[in-house]
């Protein structure tokens, strides 16, 4: 089976009897599909597409991550329990995105982002292109064309002598990168998934601040169309804080979810006054709400 991706191509418009130039899409081909693994991890290069959004990418290196899904169908209650509490082990993959197809993507495509070297610095940086994709999300593939990826960062991690620099950066950025839990339930045909990463403490002559980014995941497995209207968080720190946040939307958007375009996926972050707290809540479509714990 082959793959087929957009390609955007230069083409003369006539509007009000001048010439002008439009962009416009065309299917090419870009490689052929292989069998995905049912067992054992994908290697570094891989080429794959994103199952749910599409995109082309490639595998960087994995992370082993603990699952607490609160679904869990076909358990008992002491076995669901327990299984909450350890959390099953599953595959993520680093991966690149084709800047390519950036543009069709619904979710944010710098979303991994980092503090500044200054231990006074509050300044987010952030890393175009670069995802984390679960080993069920990925079709493989091999490409036909060359490069086969489109990324600033693709010839220095993968190219001939890219390989170390790889392994050097993951090294070196580790704290900031890990992934090592993943928290899922679903609620009204709508699955949240959420994946916090600690991204490290700042201090000042006041307080210490300590960061964190989350990502979330919101998927419609039902027929009906849904769209995110409202959130509505609490913020727990162990030094004591409540605090409460209510708003419209998530990043600037109201997603609508539908049987065309099921998924959206966006990011933020939020400070503790200590290392460790406790974040849950909700995001309502106007006639309910979906949990996020």
């Amino acid at each position: 089976m082959f793959i087929f991706a957009r390609r955007r191509v230069l083409g003369p418009c006539l509007r009000s009897g001048a010439a002008q130039t439009m962009m416009y899409a065309r299917l090419a081909e870009v490689g052929k599909l292989e069998e995905p693994k049912r067992e054992g991890e994908y290697d570094t290069g891989q080429m794959f597409v994103h199952s749910v959004f599409g995109y082309r990418g490639v595998v960087l290196f994995p992370w082993v991550a603990a699952v607490f899904d609160r679904d869990l169908p076909n358990m008992g209650f002491e076995e669901r329990h327990k299984e909450k509490m350890k959390g099953a082990k599953q595959t993520f993959y680093q991966v690149l995105i084709d800047t390519r197809d950036c543009p069709f993507i619904r979710a944010q495509t710098e979303a991994v982002t980092f503090l500044g070297n200054q231990d006074s610095s509050r300044s987010l940086f952030a890393v175009p292109g670069l995802d984390y994709v679960s080993h069920e999300d990925v079709l493989p593939y091999t490409a036909s064309e060359k490069p086969p990826l489109r990324h600033e960062l693709y010839d220095k991690f993968l190219g001939d002598k890219g390989r170390e620099t790889l392994r050097s950066w993951q090294a070196k950025n580790h704290p900031w990168l890990q992934l090592s839990e993943v928290h899922r339930e679903t609620t009204e045909s709508v699955r949240v998934t959420v994946i916090p990463f600690y991204m490290g403490c700042r201090e000042s002559q006041v307080a210490s601040v300590f960061w964190w980014r989350y990502s979330v995941r919101l998927e419609n497995l039902g027929d009906l169309s849904v769209q995110l209207r409202e959130r509505h968080w609490r913020i727990f720190s162990l030094s004591g804080t409540l605090e409460t946040v209510r708003g419209r939307g998530v990043v600037g958007q109201e997603p609508l979810l539908s049987k065309q375009l099921p998924a959206f996926q966006y990011s933020s972050h939020v400070s503790l006054q200590a290392p460790s707290g406790h974040m849950w809540g909700n995001l309502q479509d106007g006639t309910g709400g979906w949990s996020l714990l």
